[in-house]
């Protein structure tokens, strides 16, 4: 008992250690993996899967650390739900990059983004050149929003057929 116990501490541990290791190397690590980060990833779980088990290398003693991390993970998904300090705290907050057509650098440079990294995911939403972004946003999962003008053309139009769908009361 007192090895699963051990197990379920090391694995506890370990998980907060790479939640927060993700956490300070920053968002955009989580959506924009290259073959490099993929390796990383592997060998990161490679490397501290022994920390977590020690020499235990039992059914039992895998299936332990396996189900440390899912109650981890469960506990930490409802305490970023339930509290907004927690989940600003864990996860960080949005990060304006683009507003009215001017990059923010400043905060290109905190969220350790390129400004070619920048120009592809813009181009990935459709839009040819950085002045045509009306805002674009590094969200707190690591994905890049790009609001354009065309985007707010569409909104007014949106807007005014919904209006006109709207019955009248």
């Amino acid at each position: 008992m007192e090895e699963i116990v051990s197990i379920v501490i090391r694995s506890t541990a370990v998980y907060a250690f790479i939640i927060i290791a993700i956490r300070l190397f920053g968002k955009k690590e989580l959506t924009q993996l290259s073959i490099i980060d993929l390796v990383f990833i592997l060998l990161i779980s490679n490397s501290v899967q022994s920390a977590m088990i020690g020499d235990n290398n039992t059914l039992i003693g895998g299936l332990t650390a396996a189900t440390a991390l899912f109650c981890t993970n469960w506990i930490l998904k409802n305490l970023i739900f339930r509290s907004s300090s927690i989940s600003r705290f864990m996860q960080g907050n949005p990060l304006m990059l683009i507003y009215h057509g001017k990059i923010i650098k400043k905060h290109l440079d905190e969220a350790k983004i390129s400004h070619e990294e920048l120009e592809a995911a813009i181009r990935e939403h459709g839009v040819k050149d950085i002045s045509q972004v009306d805002l674009a946003v590094l969200e707190i999962d690591g994905n890049i929003s790009v609001l354009s003008q065309n985007f707010s053309r569409q909104t007014v139009k949106r807007r005014r057929v919904q209006k006109q769908l709207l019955p009248i009361s």
